[in-house]
This record gives C-alpha cells, sequence and structure tokens, in this order.
C-alpha cells in the first residue's frame, strides 16, 4: 500500500523510518517531510501542507494510510476533512483532539472523569489571573490554553515571575493568540514520563514508558524546548507506577472517550508526574511525542502500519504489541541560541561516521548538501542491553557530527533519586 505522513520534523522521519519497514507497505510519501525522509527507504517528499491538497492527493495517489505527525493539522481538523472524503486517516477528530488543542478542555474533562490531576483555576482576564497570584501558593504553573509548540509552561517560583509570565501570554501574547486564556495549575513535585498509546476509541494500549528531557541545559535547568533527549524506557516507571497510571488515569480517560463520542482512533499521549503521593496527569497529547518517538519506536518490534491499521479497524483489541529487551538512548543536537533565535542554513557534516540511527529533525538537503534549517537539528538514537551502554553508544556518535554552534545536553538518562 501507499502511506501518506503530514508533516516535517523528528518524530515524521522516526515514524517514516518505521514503517518503511512494514512489508505491507511499498511508497511512502512525506508532505513536507525534511533532509532525512528524503533518503529514507521508499520515501518521496511532497511540498503540499494545504488540508483539502493532501486530501486531494491522497485521493489521486491512492493513499490506503495516512499518519498525522504533528498536532496543528490535527486541532484544525484533518482527520473529518479526510473522513469526508472517504479517506483512510490515523488520528484523532478534531473534537478529540481539542483534548491537546485546549488545557482548559483537557483539565475540565479530566476533572469530569475524576482522573488523578493537579487542582487549577482558568482566566480569561489578566486582572483576575493577577488577582489570584496575590494569594496563591509557590512555586505554580502557568499555562497558555492553546498550542504552543511545547513552550507554553511556565514554572512559576515566586509572584514576579507568575506576573511576568502572565504578561507575556496576556498582554504580549507572545504564542500569537494562544496564551490569551490560561490555566494556573498546582505545582507537582516528581519525576516526568511520558507513555505514548494507541486507541481505536473502545482501547487503548499503552507503549513502552519513556523519559524526555524538557529543559535546554544539563541539570533541567533553562527554559523549555521541545525536548533534548529521551530514554525507553523510563527507570521510575516501576510496576506500581503502571497499575496507578493504568487505573487512575487510563481508564478513566477511556470511560470520557466513549461517553463524549469523541471518535477518537490515534495515539494519545499520556505525560505524567511520578510524586511521593502518586501518579498524576500533567497533559494529554493527541499525538506522538518528539523526540519521544524516535527512543519508542526503535524498541518497537511489532510492524507499526499493521497496528495502526488494526486500530482503524477497530481491532485493538486482539492485538498485541511486541518491544525489544533493552533500552533506547535519544540525544538531540540544535543550534546556539535555541530556544531563542538561531541561525540556519549551516552545513552538517561527518553524518557518514555514526554507526546509530541518525533521526533529522530541522535539516534540509539543498545542493546536494545537508543544511540547518531549524532549532532542534536531529537525534541519535541507540538501543543497548542496558541503559548505560544506550547513553555511551548515543554519545560517542553525535560527538562524530558537526555543524557551527551545534549544542547537546551531556546528561540525558542520568538518574538521579525522586
Amino acid at each position: 500500500m501507499k502511506v501518506l505522513i503530514v508533516g516535517s520534523g523528528g518524530r515524521e522521519h522516526a515514524i517514516a523510518w518505521r514503517v518503511s519497514q512494514s512489508p505491507l507497505v511499498e511508497k511512502i510519501f512525506c508532505a513536507p517531510g525534511n533532509g532525512g525522509t528524503e533518503k529514507e527507504n521508499k520515501c518521496e517528499n511532497i511540498k503540499i501542507e494545504k488540508i483539502n491538497e493532501l486530501a486531494e492527493f491522497a485521493k489521486k495517489e491512492e493513499i490506503k494510510l495516512t499518519i498525522v505527525g504533528p498536532e496543528a493539522p490535527l486541532v484544525d481538523g484533518i482527520v473529518d476533512a479526510f473522513k469526508e472524503n472517504n479517506l483512510k486517516i490515523f488520528g484523532p477528530s478534531k473534537k478529540a483532539a481539542a483534548l491537546e488543542g485546549s488545557k482548559i478542555v483537557a483539565k475540565d474533562f479530566m476533572k469530569k472523569y475524576g482522573i488523578k490531576s493537579a487542582e487549577y483555576a482558568v482566566f480569561y482576564e489578566r486582572e483576575k489571573a493577577l488577582t489570584y497570584i496575590e494569594h496563591c501558593s509557590y512555586p505554580t504553573v502557568i499555562k497558555a490554553d492553546g498550542l504552543a509548540a511545547g513552550k507554553g509552561v511556565i514554572i512559576c517560583q515566586n509572584k514576579k515571575e507568575a506576573e511576568e509570565a502572565i504578561n507575556s501570554f496576556m498582554l504580549q501574547d507572545i504564542f500569537n493568540g494562544a496564551g490569551l486564556k490560561i490555566v494556573i495549575e498546582e505545582f507537582l513535585e516528581g519525576v516526568e514520563a511520558s507513555i505514548l498509546s494507541i486507541t481505536d476509541g473502545n482501547t487503548i494500549i499503552p507503549f513502552i514508558s519513556s523519559k524526555d528531557h524538557k529543559q535546554i541545559f544539563d541539570g533541567d535547568k533553562g527554559p523549555n524546548t521541545g525536548g533534548m533527549g529521551v530514554i525507553a524506557p523510563n527507570p521510575y516507571c516501576s510496576e506500581e507506577v503502571l497499575n496507578s497510571f493504568e487505573k487512575d488515569i487510563l481508564e478513566p480517560t477511556l470511560k470520557g472517550i466513549k461517553e463524549e463520542k469523541m471518535d477518537y482512533v490515534g495515539t494519545i499521549f499520556f505525560g505524567l508526574m511520578i510524586t511521593k503521593k502518586g501518579v498524576y496527569l500533567l497533559e494529554y497529547n493527541v499525538r506522538m511525542g518528539d523526540p519521544e518517538t524516535q527512543a519508542v519506536l526503535s524498541l518497537m518490534e511489532s510492524d507499526y502500519a499493521e497496528i495502526m491499521l488494526k486500530a482503524l479497524d477497530n481491532t485493538l483489541e486482539e492485538c498485541e504489541i511486541k518491544w525489544k529487551q533493552g533500552s533506547a538512548c535519544c540525544v538531540t543536537a540544535v543550534s546556539e541560541g535555541y530556544p531563542g533565535k538561531y541561525k540556519k542554513g549551516l552545513k552538517i557534516t561527518d553524518m557518514d561516521k555514526v554507526e546509530n540511527k541518525i533521526f533529522i529533525a530541522g535539516a534540509q538537503i539543498k545542493e546536494e548538501k545537508l543544511l540547518t534549517s531549524g532549532g532542534r537539528v536531529l537525534s541519535v538514537v541507540s538501543v543497548g542491553d542496558s541503559l548505560e551502554e544506550a547513553r555511551e553508544k548515543a554519545y560517542r556518535d553525535i560527538e562524530k557530527v558537526s555543524f557551527q554552534g551545534m549544542y547537546y545536553r551531556k546528561d540525558i538518562g542520568k538518574i538521579k533519586s525522586i
């Protein structure tokens, strides 16, 4: 069959790489793709991004499976548009995608269905938010309601920081409308975990757990990024943690999806916080995480394309997903200045010296050279029998790659006690 993958990041490169290994798949179109997907087996990049044009292309090429990588097209209703054209597409409906598209919708859903999560308050007016922070406890968490490319969450240590966050969201409008409504949330202390899952609306099957490292600097310092690296499985996800996740979060989420008649066939990503008081849900994402996808799919043994087709056929209940033993470590290289301003068009060299898999995120091929085009440029992913082995292999490889101003964290996968 022919497959269409929508998106242009490292996540989409990893999905294309994994799906290309399926004997069911003969051709993959990546829209628009990047310098990594351009060279991947069975793949071809196409310069189409508008939803109606993608649907027309899928009809013309007789695409049997469309996979949506990023959240924005899902929130914009790409799944509804494809279904109106009788096209098979893997992803939630526009209504279901609001679980990521609006923090307010997500928090209200969690509250309604008794899902274990932090206490919160919602604000539509800046003055009311500023009054609230006069008396709330610190640290506190301020979240933009809408999509903010993984950067719309600020942990504020005091009233001054909270005031600055509220003003930047609601007055300066740094997220172009996404922060005009906000959630102020109880701060939870602990260790984060990412659990990517697949659902057909009747069954949710969790994937192997992972741990993202969001902040730019070693020791989890500095501003949040889209993700600086990942390990899988997450060493903090004990059997007790996973049982608690299933009972307090996964099961009531599935109940809510059914009762709200959400038309949810796709990925559901649970962002968790493991605390001394238990396991809490921080957020939903309605697509695969980036860079979690790169690590998690590197450990998947089952045919990912076949699993997605089973979800679309509503037969996930009979599906068992197989995983490799061992661990994966993903280290992300970013442009100097990221997550702020950074240069583009820098030549990437010595990738041929790398022994493990490189997933391209922000780079394009021009005149047969691979040039940087984004903040997160590439990730090296290695698999080992142990986390230590996977870390060692990933760092040995990333040291070989080079572009001007390249930066990466040196502590991805270092374990500390809760």
